[in-house]
């Protein structure tokens, strides 16, 4: 985990306040958040698209990747060994098991995919600067700056603060997807 304890500190707010939404708000929001994100011609033309399999309160993404896969897209998940983090293509969701951090990851026979045309981060918050706040690993910092692929953050209006703070490798966002806007960060 970071040792940055402002960072800690916003990221423990941050999760709470997420975690404290009742599931009905949550399935209204995120319908609301999928539905602007399809609309997103940088996503709707997209052809390959890394995601994440949602877990907990985070947006759900697990009802959009079988979708995906159903309009014969190219679907990649991520898989952590170590301190490494790579996207492999997955062909249904029954190609998951539970890896690192107990979230279902691509089986190792699923072949690594190494390019995106978009590629959707989980977050605990975001400022309107494309400034993110994940879960502290860093897993998606060093595997997004090596990759030039469009990074669209998908979360909740409420987990936008006024400023988030940043390092030197932390990786900004391209899009912000809320229930309330769809955010092109300049």
């Amino acid at each position: 985990m970071t040792s940055n304890p402002e960072k800690a500190a916003l990221r423990k707010h941050l999760l709470e306040k997420r975690d404290s939404m009742s599931f009905e708000i949550m399935g209204f929001h995120n319908q609301k958040i999928l539905s602007k994100l399809k609309k997103m011609k940088s996503f709707s033309q997209a052809q390959s698209i890394g995601c994440y399999y949602s877990i907990g309160s985070e947006v759900q993404t697990n009802d959009l990747i079988k979708a995906l896969l159903s309009e014969k897209k190219i679907v990649s998940l991520p898989q952590v060994f170590d301190d490494t983090m790579i996207f492999r293509r997955i062909e249904d969701v029954t190609k998951l098991e539970i890896g690192n951090f107990d979230i279902p990851e691509p089986k190792e026979s699923c072949p690594i995919q190494e390019t995106h045309d978009v590629i959707l981060v989980p977050c605990i918050g975001l400022d309107n600067n494309g400034n993110r706040i994940g879960y502290g690993y860093g897993f998606y910092d060093k595997y997004l700056s090596k990759n030039e692929s469009t990074k669209i953050a998908l979360t909740y209006s409420k987990q936008i603060v006024k400023s988030i703070p940043n390092s030197e490798h932390d990786v900004k966002m391209d899009w912000i997807v809320t229930e309330t806007d769809v955010i092109k960060i300049s």
